[in-house]
């Protein structure tokens, strides 16, 4: 339970009022989570639309997104300091960020009575912003709840109406969506992202990387507002001096490889989704599409989590896109689903820190 005065203080600390250092003192952890998802409210409406927007799923929470608004008009345009070169060098994951984001705009404009219309502009989404009817939706009242859930499911098959709903979320022009429940094609995936997770962690410029953007602890987390949050991985939160020593010995490839087995195992289904061509406009749009089946899965009380190391590993995705019948087309996400524990959430960067005049 999140005591109040914290909630507000940390409130108060998000939107870059000034308060009393002692009160900043004892803001925690939880309190800053809790604040940077309250409700939505209609006013300042670009700094609520930009909050609910950085709510969104992001590769290694990096956040790496600049809003500006002017008028009726808020445009996003990528953040390329916080691009992660080991992982994502041609800043795909980036751009399929940025579509997340731009989704969780869309919806949250509806429900203060704004239709946003996108267009890409070069890097940039410019969302123009008109008045409509306010159009509430299941997909935006998940925004603030959903999350990626690194830890087993509970194994039970999901029903024939939810994996329509699944699927009917996922619908964007020039996206397929290939939804896998079998066990044995979920075996498959398996194969795959075992692989890729062993190249990976082979990799030592991936390694470094990654664990760059590891936060160990709630201090961490709390001075950066961004990266892995380790308790959100289902990892306990350690002091960084035992951490990193601690993370070689325990964070092995074997270890993962088995994790990865495991939840796989657990999981209702994996969806895969690929643009029909590889451009930031359609990596943007496979990020909308992406946002929609988290929020979906969200409202249908189920949790997901990204499997992306056959897309990640160059060398690995042809043969990946041959499995699923892609052709020449490139696999751009892939997610598991079920139903599973909630987890600790990630923090997220107070609009001051991501707007722009």
């Amino acid at each position: 339970m999140v005591d109040r005065r914290q909630f507000i203080a940390a409130a108060l600390a998000l939107s870059g009022a000034a308060i009393d250092p002692a009160a900043a003192a004892a803001v925690t952890f939880d309190a800053v989570v809790a604040a940077s998802r309250a409700p939505l409210q209609s006013v300042p409406r670009d700094r609520e639309l930009v909050r609910f927007a950085t709510l969104a799923a992001n590769s290694h929470n990096t956040q790496p997104w600049i809003f500006s608004a002017r008028g009726n008009e808020i445009a996003i345009a990528p953040d390329f300091t916080r691009r992660c070169p080991a992982v994502d060098p041609d800043d795909h994951h980036l751009f399929v960020s940025l579509g997340c984001a731009a989704e969780n705009l869309i919806l949250a404009a509806s429900t203060l009575g704004w239709r946003a219309d996108p267009v890409i502009d070069g890097d940039r989404i410019v969302i123009a912003l008109e008045q409509a009817p306010v159009a509430a939706s299941a997909l935006a009242a998940a925004i603030p709840v959903r999350q990626c859930t690194r830890a087993p499911f509970d194994g039970k098959p999901a029903t024939a109406e939810t994996l329509r709903r699944l699927e009917d979320a996922c619908r964007e022009p020039d996206v397929t969506a290939i939804l896998l429940t079998e066990r044995n094609a979920i075996a498959g995936i398996t194969d795959y992202v075992l692989e890729g997770n062993s190249a990976q962690m082979r990799d030592k410029a991936f390694m470094r990387e990654l664990v760059s953007w590891i936060r160990f602890n709630d201090a961490e987390a709390l001075a950066t507002l961004d990266g892995l949050f380790a308790p959100a991985s289902g990892n306990p939160a350690l002091p960084s001096w035992l951490a990193r020593p601690l993370l070689k010995l325990f964070f092995t490839e074997s270890g993962e490889n088995e994790k990865y087995r495991q939840q796989l195992a657990s999981s209702s289904g994996v969806v895969v989704l690929a643009a029909d061509r590889s451009d930031k406009a359609h990596w943007i749009a496979v990020g909308r599409a992406c946002q929609r089946f988290g929020l979906q899965a969200t409202a249908l009380g189920l949790k997901y989590s990204f499997v992306n190391q056959p897309v990640e590993v160059a060398a690995l995705r042809p043969q990946f896109a041959a499995s699923l019948g892609l052709g020449e087309r490139r696999p751009d996400i892939v997610m598991r689903f079920g139903a599973g524990p909630d987890l600790p959430r990630s923090p997220r960067r107070p609009p001051e820190a991501v707007m722009r005049s």
